[in-house]
């Protein structure tokens, strides 16, 4: 396993992460790791990222139950991201979107709506 003093860390301790659908490669979303997070990612195999508006560690499906499994971490070449190739419980974005990335930059709607967050938050 690769000594995570290794990671590129930024000035605030944090790395950004990709989640990515195991099976199709689709991005669902983006977020950022700290050091706690990233090694609970990889004691516990479920995803955990750093919460920058609360300032606090994040089990991702905590709350709604939309779980991440990851199956594989990659490191990118320069030790400063990570993909984490994940399966995915429900939808990954907190609108309700299978993934965050859900809009074009016309500002279509493209994604899969695929819960109601009024129902799970």
């Amino acid at each position: 396993m690769i000594d995570l003093d290794t990671l590129k860390f930024d000035g605030n301790g944090l790395i950004g992460a990709i989640a990515q659908d195991n099976r199709t490669g689709e991005v669902l979303m983006f977020a950022f790791m700290n050091r706690e997070a990233l090694e609970k990612t990889i004691e516990t195999g479920i995803a955990h990222y750093w919460s920058r508006s609360r300032q606090k560690l994040w089990k991702k499906g905590e709350s709604s139950g939309h779980m991440q499994k990851v199956h594989e971490l990659l490191i990118d070449c320069d030790m400063d991201a990570i993909i984490l190739k994940i399966s995915q419980e429900g939808g990954a974005c907190h609108t309700g979107y299978r993934s965050c990335f859900y809009r074009n930059i016309e500002g279509d709607v493209v994604g899969e709506k695929v819960f109601d967050p009024a129902d799970v938050y």
